[in-house]
C-alpha cells in the first residue's frame, strides 16, 4: 500500500512560514534542492491546499524563466508530470498539467489513490491539509527539513491535536553544516 508522507521546510522552532507568511529563510542550498528533486521524483501523487497550489503555479510555466538553471528546470519538469490533487473550498477550477480539484474528502481521495495502480508515495504539502490528514490518522511518515532559524511564530509544521502519535526515526541526514533532515515513521 502506498504511504502518505508530509514533508516541508521547517524552522527550528517548528514553523513552515513565519508570522508574516514568509519562508525566505528556507532558501535551499544545491544539496537540499537536490533532495527535494529526488523526493518529488519518487512521489506518485501530491495533495495540496489552495494556498500552496497558488504558490506552486509558478512551476507550471517555469521553463519560460530564462534565469533558471538546469536543476530548477529538472524540478519543474518533474512537478508538471506529477499527478496533483487540490483541496479548496473556494476554487471551482484549477490549472496546471496533471492537476485536478478534489472531488471527495481528503480520506476518500487518499483511499482512491491507494487503490489505484502505481508506485510512489502520496505526498501532502501544506500545514492545513496535513493537520486534517493527521487528525484522521492518515499520515504514515513525517519529513522535516530543519533550518537553523527561530522565526517566533507562524504556521506550525505539526498539527496541534490532543492525541499522542508515536514516531520512529528512520533517517537523519545533515546538509552542509546547517540543515538537518529528520524522517519519522508513524508507529501503529
Amino acid at each position: 500500500m502506498r504511504s502518505v508522507t508530509y514533508s516541508m521546510n521547517t524552522s527550528l522552532d517548528g514553523y513552515i512560514v513565519d508570522a508574516s507568511g514568509a519562508f525566505d529563510w528556507s532558501d535551499p542550498s544545491e544539496e537540499v534542492f537536490q533532495y527535494w528533486t529526488d523526493e518529488i521524483r519518487e512521489a506518485g501523487a501530491h495533495l495540496l491546499g489552495r494556498r500552496l497550489y497558488e504558490t506552486m503555479l509558478y512551476w507550471e510555466t517555469a521553463e519560460q524563466d530564462e534565469q533558471l538553471g538546469a536543476a530548477e528546470l529538472e524540478w519543474a519538469g518533474l512537478w508538471k508530470a506529477l499527478p496533483k490533487v487540490v483541496f479548496s473550498r473556494t476554487l471551482t477550477t484549477v490549472r496546471g498539467t496533471n492537476t485536478r480539484l478534489a472531488s471527495g474528502t481528503l480520506a476518500e481521495e487518499i483511499e482512491r489513490l491507494r487503490s489505484e495502480p502505481g508506485d510512489g508515495d502520496i505526498t501532502i504539502g501544506g500545514a492545513t491539509l496535513a493537520a486534517e490528514a493527521a487528525a484522521a490518522d492518515l499520515i504514515d511518515e513525517y519529513r522535516t527539513m530543519l533550518h537553523p532559524v527561530l522565526v517566533g511564530g507562524g504556521t506550525p509544521f505539526f498539527p496541534h491535536h490532543e492525541r499522542r502519535v508515536n514516531l520512529e526515526l528512520v533517517e537523519s541526514r545533515t546538509f552542509g553544516r546547517n540543515v538537518i533532515l529528520l524522517r519519522h515513521r508513524v508507529v501503529r
